[in-house]
């Protein structure tokens, strides 16, 4: 199916540079903390820790490799990124440095809020317990955003526990996660291969989170279709949809353009779930073909609450900026659309709603006001420039 482009009516369109997307505040839901370390931080830990298996020691290499790694189209080599990424993440303060990291690296590119998630069952090789992989990857995202502000960037950042889909201790992390529920973790998660483990295997961690009251977001969507959606919503009773991509997979366009909605399809739309969409990582996995193919933009016109997210930013070589850039460069977007995007992200963030409403009216709206600004003056200058030659 084809994306058709998002318009807004506008006449002068205020299509924003590239320096203007890294500058808009951003929000992002879907980040794993193990995809997205830097690849000189990934060569230091190996070398403090005598892990020898790194493919390159260069890091402008490593980089390279863990890229096409990703892009191979070989699921053996996609999961060995993530095998050397977690190698030398067995540590506390290898938490803490990376964690530290991931916030400087989403401030410095604009981020005002992220939701970074992880899953601490695959950090204790190393002889850690969950509880301090937990502290110190808290510690870390404190210290980064200190460390932001520093520089003169604003961000705050939530993890959110996962477990893994084929394991067996969903139930643990969920109590971990309601543990440190107001001590840094917003929320709980599953990932992992969705074929041939569905969500309902963890429905014990589920049922206990509902009844603590808490959040928790399902991958679900992306590799296996519209079961595992159905699922992740009615069973457990999710609250976001990681990924979610292929709700497009119920919802048909006619010759003459006009559009319907299959019944689940309607109820994430009419129930406002939000779908943590993730282009770049999209296109990795064959869940989209091409960013114009990709279905974030028939989504947007349909108006589900849709949100921008980078998934993996090392194995994908990406960020906000990047993403926003694609979408801009694909669908026309403006900072209207991004300013849309950003605020679908915020409503939709695992934190209380009067702290989510102070971001959006406190940081989100004024910076995008500000962009705006900027723009109609740039216009008008230049107007005034061509009509005086």
């Amino acid at each position: 199916m084809t994306s058709q482009t998002h318009t807004t009516g506008h006449t002068d369109r205020e299509t924003p540079s590239a320096e203007q997307i890294r500058r808009a505040p951003k929000v992002l839901l879907h980040d794993h903390l193990d995809g997205g370390l830097r690849p000189g931080t990934i060569v230091d830990l190996a070398r403090e820790n005598g892990y020898e298996a790194l493919p390159e020691a260069d890091p402008d290499k490593l980089g390279i490799w863990f890229r096409e790694a990703a892009d191979s189209g070989s699921l053996e080599r996609y999961l060995e990124t993530f095998a050397h990424t977690c190698a030398v993440m067995q540590t506390r303060d290898a938490l803490k440095r990376v964690a530290a990291e991931c916030a400087e690296d989403l401030a410095e590119d604009g981020v005002v809020y992220a939701e970074i998630r992880y899953a601490p069952e695959q950090h204790l090789e190393q002889g850690l317990t969950l509880e301090e992989v937990v502290e110190a990857v808290n510690e870390g995202f404190r210290e980064g955003e200190r460390r932001a502000k520093e520089n003169g960037h604003r961000i705050r950042v939530g993890a959110l526990l996962t477990a893994m889909r084929h394991a067996a201790r969903a139930l643990e992390i969920a109590e971990l996660a309601n543990r440190y529920r107001d001590l840094g973790v917003v929320g709980f998660d599953i990932a992992g291969a969705e074929a041939g483990f569905p969500p309902t295997r963890h429905l014990d961690a589920f049922e206990f989170l509902k009844r603590e009251n808490n959040h928790f977001t399902i991958h679900a969507g992306e590799a296996f279709g519209l079961p595992s959606i159905w699922q992740a919503l009615q069973w457990c009773g999710a609250d976001r949809l990681g990924h979610g991509v292929r709700i497009i997979d119920d919802i048909e366009v006619a010759e003459d353009g006009s559009v319907r909605l299959g019944r689940l399809a309607s109820y994430v739309r009419d129930k406002r779930i939000p779908l943590e969409l993730c282009p770049t990582s999209n296109l990795q996995t064959a869940a989209a073909t091409s960013y114009a193919e990709h279905p974030i933009g028939m989504l947007r016109k349909l108006h589900f609450r849709a949100t921008v997210n980078t998934d993996n930013r090392l194995m994908s070589g990406t960020s906000m900026s990047r993403e926003f850039e694609h979408l801009v460069d694909t669908f026309g977007y403006t900072l209207d659309d991004m300013q849309w995007f950003t605020v679908n992200a915020m409503k939709s963030a695992f934190i209380p709603f009067d702290e989510r409403l102070a971001m959006i009216n406190d940081v989100i709206k004024p910076g995008y006001a500000e962009l705006k600004s900027e723009w109609l003056f740039r216009q008008t200058v230049s107007t005034s420039t061509s009509a005086a030659k």
